[in-house]
């Protein structure tokens, strides 16, 4: 039997690091329809802010900063989980793979591959970002 190429789906470690954890619950709260929300209520807030502010200047950079900064860190924080699932794809991929290349060899060693197959179900919630 050929030696083993890739990370396989068990030799993933179930641990996921703080910020991994953390860049998935952010990930699960952006991507629904109250988050959406909130985005649209702060500009519905921010428009009419115009007759306290006065400063048009001053009035546009207030959004464009609070924007600008929630933008640079969601784009860390979804960039992390899309990296998760990427590696994660990869290993079931692999597994995938490797099993095919079983069968095709012998027939033999099907129970290690079914395992891995099975590992492979679910991954990405357990693939840390430092593969």
């Amino acid at each position: 039997m050929a030696e083993r190429r890739g990370k396989m789906p068990t030799d993933v470690s179930a641990d996921l690091g703080a910020f991994d954890r953390f860049a998935a619950s952010a990930s699960a709260v952006v991507g629904r329809a109250p988050f959406f929300a909130c985005c649209v209520a702060l500009v519905v807030v921010w428009a009419p802010s115009i007759f306290l502010i006065r400063d048009i200047d001053a009035w546009q950079l207030v959004i464009n900063t609070t924007t600008t900064i929630v933008t640079f860190l969601l784009v860390a924080l979804l960039q992390n989980s899309s990296h998760r699932a990427d590696l994660a794809v990869q290993h079931k991929l692999n597994a995938l793979a490797e099993a095919l290349a079983d069968l095709m060899d012998h027939w033999e060693d099907l129970d290690r591959d079914q395992e891995e197959l099975r590992e492979a179900v679910g991954l990405e919630e357990r693939e840390p970002s430092s593969g």
